[in-house]
């Protein structure tokens, strides 16, 4: 009996080249999916005998589907992704809500992996054909929805970060002294630097697109004040609006902002706590937070909040502040797991990167 294989995925190449190689295989394609809430109507209208799975995707992350697939309809399922190594944290998580097996794809020559590793691909899918996996009982379903004015300074509705993403989220904040430290940062910065950066200056209404046109032409970021739903990208900075709250939101891999109205929290708006506590909910350690200079303590509890989620994080040195009070509080706190001079604050960040 032929067996039947469905493919998840959101890359338009590995669709076409794992489709063609299950062919190829003498396996039937029964179809292929960009992402998990495509595939939902398929899979429920003819459901394989073994389904390749992506763990990166927009609107819901391989892992998170996993979970309530092997709820609803256990199954074989093979998960296919760069961050499916071996003893990965991502790949145990994988395994223990009811993934057979895993295969890891190279983040460069997709097209020769899938050619010179053909026969192991076919053989871990006849394999995975013949297990029997059995029901989770460990589902995690999605949050509710939030109205769209709604503002969760402690963002408990979020979705829980993923152990591990491709893309990294820069979380920066800052008060006096802020617009210059920016420049400093960011000039020191590479352009291909592999994350992307939300930022975070306390300003009112008409001040923060200005500073944004400013910031892109002296940089080599993509420098913009950022708009309800936009996608952070590498190579992109997003600047909350003046007057207004930012947080970070993920949707499946996917890291995007929402731009809300709301109270002053911490004594501002836009709030580096807001930003901040949402990193530390939506990103966890794939994140890195910066407190610049700045009067008062707004970011300093969100600092620390990405610190205990296992972000490093960076307090400006007192010797290089204009006003030395956010990043003074933060170290207070035990937020900073380093404090350093602005100058040197870009290498940190590019060590950490790596």
């Amino acid at each position: 009996m032929t067996i039947r294989v469905a493919l998840i995925d959101d890359s338009a190449l590995v669709r076409q080249q794992l489709g063609a190689l299950i062919e190829r295989a003498g396996f039937e394609l029964l179809f292929t999916a960009a992402d998990p809430l495509f595939a939902w109507p398929k899979l429920r209208a003819n459901w394989p005998d073994v389904l390749l799975l992506d763990v990166e995707m927009p609107r819901q992350d391989g892992i998170s589907f996993l979970r309530e697939l092997m709820a609803e309809h256990p199954m074989p399922v093979l998960m296919c992704s760069t961050l499916t190594g071996k003893g990965t944290e991502t790949s145990l998580q994988a395994l223990a809500a009811g993934a057979v097996g895993c295969l890891t794809k190279p983040r460069i020559g997709l097209k020769q992996f899938f050619e010179q590793d053909a026969r192991q691909i076919a053989e871990a899918i006849a394999q995975a054909a013949r297990a029997r996996p059995r029901a989770s009982t460990a589902v995690t379903r999605p949050p509710p929805a939030v109205p769209r004015n709604a503002l969760s300074p402690d963002p408990s509705d979020a979705p829980d970060a993923m152990a591990e993403t491709t893309d990294r989220v820069i979380a920066v904040g800052a008060s006096t002294g802020g617009v210059q430290a920016f420049e400093t940062l960011l000039c020191s910065l590479p352009p291909d630097l592999p994350a992307g950066i939300v930022l975070v200056q306390h300003m009112p209404r008409g001040f923060t697109a200005s500073m944004a046109a400013r910031l892109s032409q002296l940089t080599p970021f993509d420098v913009r004040e950022a708009v309800d739903g936009e996608r952070l990208v590498t190579g992109r900075v997003l600047i909350a609006p003046g007057g207004l709250h930012m947080q970070l939101r993920r949707s499946g891999a996917q890291y995007q902002v929402e731009v809300r109205d709301g109270p002053l929290i911490s004594h501002h708006k836009p709030s580096v706590d807001v930003l901040l506590r949402s990193v530390a909910q939506c990103a966890g350690r794939n994140a890195i937070g910066v407190l610049l200079t700045g009067m008062g303590e707004d970011g300093a509890r969100g600092l620390l909040a990405m610190r205990q989620a296992g972000a490093p994080t960076v307090a400006q040195d007192e010797a290089s502040c204009v006003v030395y009070g956010m990043p003074r509080a933060a170290v207070q706190l035990g937020a900073a797991s380093e404090v350093s001079p602005l100058e040197s604050i870009g290498a940190l960040l590019l060590r950490w990167l790596k």
